[in-house]
């Protein structure tokens, strides 16, 4: 599936991230889906006319503006799980990302750890690049 600005990861790694704490501060123009609601299928866009974050006393909530197919007035973010853009994941890389490059059969990124490099493959250069930051996510994570 494709955004308008870049590719949008799998699931499965972008629950893994979610999973793994990547900060998400949910703006315009930015998709999540939502499991465990019987919209597995279903990615949505956070955007002013649809779908706008909101703060209350209680937290941050994903306000479902106008929505009448489903039962959602609004969502706490920690329910959603963001499908971060290459470019957006790149952004989370920052001065660790060294370059993306096309292989035959896939991309790799290549990231700065320490003294070290690490490459992380996968058939997308999003999910390549989802892959790196889960990396460091798993290495930085206490414990």
């Amino acid at each position: 599936m494709l955004s308008d600005t870049g590719e949008v990861i799998s699931r499965d790694l972008a629950r893994r991230l979610h999973d793994a704490g990547l900060a998400w501060s949910p703006s315009n123009g930015d998709r999540f889906w939502l499991p465990e609601r019987d919209l597995d299928e279903a990615d949505f866009l956070v955007s002013d006319m649809v779908i706008e974050v909101r703060d209350v006393a209680a937290g941050r909530v994903l306000a479902f503006n106008g929505t009448t197919e489903w039962a959602l007035d609004g969502v706490e973010d920690h329910e959603a799980v963001w499908l971060p853009r290459l470019d957006q994941l790149l952004d989370v890389l920052g001065a660790r990302f060294l370059s993306l490059t096309a292989r035959s059969g896939g991309h790799v990124v290549r990231v700065q750890v320490g003294q070290a490099e690490e490459e992380h493959v996968d058939v997308g250069p999003a999910d390549a690049a989802a892959r790196a930051v889960l990396s460091l996510l798993q290495r930085d994570a206490p414990g």
